[in-house]
């Protein structure tokens, strides 16, 4: 997938966020122009609109991973991104097996669909990991108030 320019910084997201909705976005550009490139053909126009769906959907549900309000929220937008990436994969691999697509033609989206999932996954997870250190590090506070309490 190539490189897009002329994308919109936001204001007080992180560089890496940054790059990865422009990725997102060029994602979704990429899968529109490959779904006008393959024929409409009755059979396949369900699936075609399905993976416009999907590839949207991932764009637009990183840009909300961006803005959650909490680590709760970004846990759950993070997965719905995920989830996306997934299903775009899935239709783009239903495409070239059932002969409406060739490898060729969506073998680069495929593999950028698995990536996005990858890296969505591994955030996903890296999130849920500091969530629950921060809980136990509030839990230790607590235990740790109470046990000063108890020897006054």
């Amino acid at each position: 997938i190539s490189s897009g320019s002329g994308s919109a910084i936001s204001i007080g997201m992180n560089l890496k966020a940054e790059e990865l909705q422009a990725r997102t976005q060029r994602f979704a550009l990429a899968v529109i122009k490959f779904c006008d490139g393959v024929p409409r053909v009755p059979v396949i126009t369900q699936y075609l609109d399905q993976l416009l769906d999907s590839a949207g959907a991932t764009d637009s549900n990183y840009r909300a991973t961006c803005r959650a309000k909490s680590p709760d929220d970004f846990i759950s937008k993070i997965a719905n991104a995920a989830e996306e990436a997934d299903e775009s994969k899935g239709w783009l691999e239903v495409l070239v097996k059932s002969g409406h697509a060739t490898m060729e033609q969506a073998g680069a989206l495929i593999k950028e669909a698995d990536e996005l999932t990858a890296i969505f996954v591994t955030s996903r997870k890296t999130a849920q990991r500091h969530k629950a250190e921060r809980e136990r590090l509030k839990q230790q506070a607590k235990d740790t108030t109470r046990r000063r309490r108890r020897t006054r």
